[in-house]
């Protein structure tokens, strides 16, 4: 075999060993491309079955908080209505008392309201006798609902309580008012004043008389004619048919008026 011919058998022998390296090369790498894709598609899923867990889990973490919350609202209000529960069942037992002791107060109240009445009665007949004949209604009222079975014990001394009040309220107040006057037997129309129960005055209507309360000796006594004026004065101011000022009344005193 001559030279050349060696040489062309070497050549065609190398060709085709490279070309069996290359075909094996290519299959290799065509297998490993394969798995890697097959390896980030399962790396895909379980990253989305780890996401899904992880949102499940948030949704789980989320639903237990409030239950969380809603158990201590719910302890908080329980707790509430449980004291709530005590103290009513502490009013309760309260009131049974005094309902079992209803009846032996109602037997104490009646005779005390009784004595009431019968005091502010005999305090009116011995006051100084301003606005009398209301008075005595009142007194008389009290006297007739104690013997109304349609009106409650409670109701009854509550009347009487009232009667005390308006006894107290007299003496603060300033007023006037037109009633009739008995003196020595003649009856006259005059008009009235009284600063509390500090002074009692009575003027005809002609401001040509006027008289003062003793009540020490239970009477009427005649005024001085320079006093007139005074009196119409006060009158005006109780009735507010004039301005508020300083007056001279005369006050029945032990020496008598001044």
């Amino acid at each position: 075999m001559s030279v050349i011919s060696k040489r062309t058998a070497l050549a065609t022998a190398f060709a085709f060993a490279f070309a069996g390296t290359s075909v094996a090369n290519a299959t290799s790498l065509e297998s490993i491309q394969k798995a890697d894709a097959n390896i980030q598609q399962d790396a895909v899923k379980s990253q989305q079955k780890i996401n899904k867990l992880y949102d499940q889990a948030q949704d789980m973490l989320f639903d237990y908080r409030l239950v969380v919350d809603e158990y201590e609202t719910h302890k908080s209000y329980n707790d509430y209505v449980a004291g709530l529960v005590a103290d009513q069942e502490a009013d309760i037992a309260s009131l049974k008392e005094q309902i079992a002791g209803i009846d032996k107060t109602r037997q104490g109240v009646i005779p005390l309201t009784f004595k009431m009445i019968d005091t502010i009665d005999q305090f009116v007949e011995l006051d100084v006798p301003f606005q009398l004949e209301e008075r005595r209604a009142r007194v008389a009222r009290l006297k007739e609902v104690m013997g109304e079975s349609e009106v409650s014990t409670a109701e009854k001394f509550r009347l009487v309580l009232d009667a005390y009040q308006i006894e107290n309220e007299y003496g603060n107040k300033m007023a006037a008012y037109e009633g009739k006057l008995n003196l020595d037997g003649k009856e006259i129309t005059v008009d009235y004043f009284h600063l509390g129960r500090v002074i009692f005055l009575a003027q005809s209507l002609d401001q040509k008389s006027a008289w003062v309360w003793d009540n020490a000796n239970r009477s009427w006594k005649a005024l001085p004619d320079e006093s007139m004026r005074s009196v119409a004065g006060a009158i005006k101011m109780a009735r507010k048919q004039a301005a508020p000022d300083l007056l001279k009344l005369p006050v029945q005193t032990a020496e008598g008026a001044e």
